[in-house]
């Protein structure tokens, strides 16, 4: 359901929250905080819209996700990075080996993961930052498991499965990360969860 959702709404997505920088002040923050010419990887990257930002600040970005529209659509915005067609929960995605990023971001991507993978990814994402590298990530701000049947006004109906921040904040200590910086981001009349973590 997701993947249909993310083929029929990509440019109806793009037009309701691009033009909003949705995440303009966390790539800005987050390329003070990476090295210069780093590795950052984007799961769940969509339309390479945080690529794109990534990739102009001289990152080398390689972005993953499972809509092959969407991925079509990155290829073609930011045709410097890599963009792999893949599903992110699979356990035999590998991006890179152990340490091979110095960033990893995963926005608004995890909130449309089953509970039960959310544990297992956050794990692998710690194994593929390199010590010192950051994870920025949105996540559910309060436990819900629902469906919006036309998303977007798209036609298509989407999932998302939260868990709380609290849980959230658990499984990525629980996944060898030291969360620095929490905070409620809103939208709507609810929000998310943006977390700061570091690899030691």
């Amino acid at each position: 359901m997701v993947r249909r959702g993310y083929d029929a709404v990509s440019v109806r997505y793009d037009q309701a929250y691009e033009e909003a920088d949705k995440y303009g002040d966390w790539l800005r923050e987050l390329a003070r905080r990476v090295p210069s010419g780093g590795a950052v990887l984007d799961l769940g990257c969509g339309s390479g819209v945080p690529a794109r930002s990534l990739a102009a600040a001289g990152f080398r970005v390689t972005g993953a996700d499972f809509s092959e529209v969407q991925i079509r659509r990155a290829r073609e915005r930011v045709p410097g990075a890599e963009f792999v067609h893949a599903d992110i929960t699979d356990p035999a995605f590998a991006p890179g080996p152990p340490g091979t990023f110095d960033a990893v971001v995963c926005l608004f991507a995890l909130i449309h993961l089953p509970l039960a993978q959310q544990p297992p990814l956050l794990r692998r994402i710690a194994g593929w930052l390199r010590p010192g590298g950051w994870f920025l990530a949105t996540t559910g701000q309060r436990a819900w498991t629902g469906v919006e049947e036309d998303w977007l006004g798209g036609g298509a109906p989407m999932w998302w499965s939260h868990a709380d921040a609290a849980t959230n904040r658990r499984w990525i200590t629980e996944a060898g990360l030291t969360v620095v910086h929490e905070e409620f981001v809103p939208e709507g009349d609810s929000g998310h969860a943006l977390f700061w973590a570091r690899r030691d």
